[in-house]
């Protein structure tokens, strides 16, 4: 699929991001274009600035998205249940459904959603991770199902004690971590606040008003919690917190990277921050000559299939990277 010089034109402001970029022949909008449905909706969306629902609607039709529902079970789930196997089970195949975007109004994601919800709240009106896991819920699961719940619309009233259950789990630092319910942990994580910060933030942006005040002051404390470590360096030494946090897997699952991070912050509008310029360094080091990202490492586990392979060149990578320079479109004149 090719786009006319008229699609180009209108969007000069972010050119920069894609010139003198070419793949076999091809440029890298071209080269985008050639991938799959979901691929080619998110590159006319967030690159041209063109929202194609035709494009949209053939994500649960074809390529990746047909793939992952054709493996839904007859009794509505993915994998064995809802947590298990990684990362084949319901929870997780939501996930990636919802990162797809896929239509929101689809019916097997919203009938499995409705459905977790009446059969898995824990306790403390989280979603429990499994049978022994009655009492107690995990945050950063939390924030990834408010996340996809939030996006396959679904009703406010149902999501409701999933709110409570997040603002609870606060920590005086600002952020969140799923340990502190499991080993005390003093220190909040990266990898438990972005998957809170996502689900707070789609909450929010569905129109749901539950809250509001508070999921607002959570999600200004969450980003400040990344920011005060410029997404990956230790707020104390300066340090690299994890060297994982620089690569570039896709999905990501429930781990941090800083590639999630400046993707989460062009998805809400954020301006530009200083603080996130070490990051975009890194991100602008591992872009190829040819103008694409590699897909850098596959977290292990169980999968329904391989959708990029680690060490090529990946359409996933190259399409955020591109929105992130595009949103921060200033970052030629930073250092």
């Amino acid at each position: 699929m090719r786009i006319s010089s008229t699609d180009q034109r209108s969007n000069l402001g972010a050119q920069y991001v894609f010139r003198g970029a070419h793949m076999n022949g091809h440029t890298i909008i071209e080269w985008l274009l050639e991938g799959d449905a979901s691929i080619q909706y998110q590159t006319h969306r967030d690159l041209l600035g063109i929202d194609r629902e035709d494009l949209q609607n053939r994500i649960a039709n074809e390529g990746w998205g047909r793939q992952f529902l054709s493996r839904r079970n007859p009794n509505g789930h993915w994998g064995d249940r809802f947590y298990q196997p990684k990362w084949a089970s319901t929870h997780y195949t939501l996930l990636d459904l919802r990162n797809l975007n896929l239509s929101p109004d689809n019916e097997s994601a919203k009938e499995t959603i409705e459905l977790v919800l009446h059969n898995s709240k824990a306790e403390d009106g989280g979603i429990q991770l499994g049978p022994s896991t009655s009492s107690r819920s995990d945050v950063c699961v939390n924030g990834m199902f408010l996340n996809y719940a939030s996006y396959f619309r679904t009703a406010e009233k149902e999501l409701r004690s999933i709110v409570d259950s997040i603002l609870n789990e606060i920590m005086p630092d600002g952020g969140f971590n799923c340990r502190t319910t499991r080993s005390g942990a003093k220190h909040s994580s990266l990898h438990s606040t972005i998957s809170v910060l996502e689900g707070l933030n789609e909450f929010h942006r569905s129109g749901h008003t539950y809250r509001a005040n508070d999921v607002q002051r959570a999600k200004d404390s969450a980003e400040k919690f990344l920011l005060i470590h410029r997404l990956f360096l230790s707020d104390r030494t300066g340090e690299i917190i994890n060297k994982d946090f620089l690569k570039l897997p896709y999905p990501s699952r429930w781990k941090y990277d800083i590639l999630r991070a400046l993707d989460y912050f062009q998805y809400v509008g954020r301006a530009w921050d200083e603080r996130m310029a070490e990051a975009v360094g890194v991100i602008l080091r591992k872009r190829n000559k040819n103008g694409t990202w590699n897909m850098q490492a596959a977290h292990p586990g169980q999968v329904h299939f391989v959708m990029e392979k680690a060490g090529s060149a990946s359409r996933w990578n190259t399409l955020r990277a591109l929105r992130v320079l595009k949103h921060f479109k200033n970052i030629n004149s930073q250092p």
